[in-house]
């Protein structure tokens, strides 16, 4: 009996120390990125700013490679209360028609013209939008790699696109972009992308130099032409019900930390790219400078025309800026 009690103590006494440090949120973060990718190192060090930040009051729990489902689902996820944060873009336009300006082709000169639209008053209207519209609050947001054509010889001004079968993502602003830059693209999923290059059915390919070298196209494709058409950032998000079970003081460490991590993941981000440049170099990829001005020129009209009628007022105002 007197062991019995001893045992049943300690079990006891276990129980009431790890109730005690047991946080009293726990946030789950779904995304889509795999282990190795600056996104998933990015939630990590989020996660632990935050525990740091709020003293254990909060816990952040990163789940990736869609183990929480994939984006549109954490983000209904989201919605009902079954998930709490996910690292999200432009598929928010489904809720919130703003967040098509997050990816816009040619509106954003470079990476710094695009942080001032969206860390500025233009990003503050998209986030509104999205937390009025959607109900998740985006906290920060990470740049993305601009997207570049590749193909197996040098393409310096949209006047070298005549008829080039260009594959593209199934997004209907992509598609009349290129058409009005003279292209004949080809929408496809991108797991078809490499064994379609191989063959011919199509010229070339436009993606950010990460999934350029993930999908393993320079082993079919020579040449990446820099024509950086799209440039574009994705948020770091949280349900507003999510948000609003946190205390105050616990909402600004969970701010603070989100602001900590986007220091981390620009250095990361920037480090990555140059990285990816010289692994595809030494692969034998080789980068050509391009007229972009040329192809901005070119783009505009069908940029414009081709977004939602409520927001070409500031997708001028981006364009103008």
């Amino acid at each position: 009996m007197t062991i019995t009690r001893f045992f049943t103590a300690g079990i006891a006494a276990t129980l009431m120390a790890t109730t005690a440090m047991a946080a009293d949120v726990t946030l789950k973060l779904g995304h889509l990125a795999n282990e190795e990718n600056i996104w998933h190192k990015a939630a990590l060090h989020f996660a632990e700013e935050v525990e740091k930040g709020t003293e254990g009051r909060v816990e952040v729990q990163v789940f990736p490679n869609e183990s929480l489902g994939k984006e549109i689902d954490v983000i209904n996820g989201m919605q009902l209360g079954t998930a709490d944060m996910t690292i999200t873009g432009e598929s928010l336009q489904n809720w919130a028609p703003q967040a098509a300006l997050l990816a816009l082709p040619y509106a954003y000169r470079s990476l710094e013209h695009m942080d001032d639209v969206a860390s500025g008053e233009i990003g503050d209207r998209i986030e509104a939008e999205i937390i009025d519209k959607a109900g998740i609050r985006p906290l920060t947001y990470f740049a993305r790699g601009p997207r570049n054509l590749s193909a197996n010889q040098e393409i310096t001004s949209p006047d070298q696109l005549n008829g080039f079968k260009l594959r593209v993502p199934n997004v209907p602003l992509f598609v009349s972009t290129w058409q009005a830059l003279g292209a004949n693209p080809t929408p496809m999923a991108f797991s078809e992308v490499f064994t379609s290059l191989q063959n011919g059915t199509i010229d070339g390919q436009e993606n950010p130099l990460a999934l350029f070298q993930s999908g393993g196209f320079y082993e079919v494709q020579d040449t990446v032409n820099l024509t950086e058409h799209v440039r574009s950032w994705i948020y770091l998000t949280i349900s507003e019900n999510a948000w609003n079970k946190l205390s105050p003081e616990d909402q600004a460490a969970v701010q603070a930390a989100a602001d900590s991590t986007q220091k981390f993941e620009r250095e990361l981000f920037l480090a990555n790219e140059q990285e990816l440049v010289e692994q595809l170099e030494a692969e034998g990829v080789t980068f050509v400078e391009v007229d972009q001005q040329a192809f901005a020129d070119a783009a505009r009209d069908a940029v414009i025309a081709g977004v939602a009628e409520e927001i070409r007022p500031t997708v001028e105002e981006i364009f103008n800026n």
